[in-house]
């Protein structure tokens, strides 16, 4: 794992949302095949996500599971879980690819 993908994990385990939304390029974009309509461009909207998932599931929490890097290329997967507010449990795994 790259130092930066380790920061930004300890970064959203701290919920220091500046701290995320600090390494995260301007013009980051989010591209979800399973759902196109989520896609977006920019910073200001990650923020603006991880700041309500971080209201949403106070407990929240990350863990890289795997990961691997070629050139500026790091493919992480990924497992998320914490409660909701409501009280429901939250989990969700999933593959994100970074260009460092």
């Amino acid at each position: 794992m790259t130092d930066v993908i380790d920061r930004l994990v300890r970064a959203m385990n701290a919920h220091q949302l500046d701290a995320v939304t600090a390494l995260i390029h301007e013009n980051y974009r989010s591209v979800q095949p399973a759902h196109p309509g989520r896609a977006f461009v920019g910073r200001d909207q990650m923020r603006a996500n991880w700041e309500a998932m971080f209201a949403g599931i106070p407990d929240f929490h990350a863990t890289v599971t795997r990961s691997v890097q070629d050139g500026d290329t790091t493919w992480t997967e990924w497992h998320w879980s914490g409660t909701r507010r409501d009280g429901q449990p939250f989990e969700m795994r999933g593959v994100t690819l970074f260009e460092i």
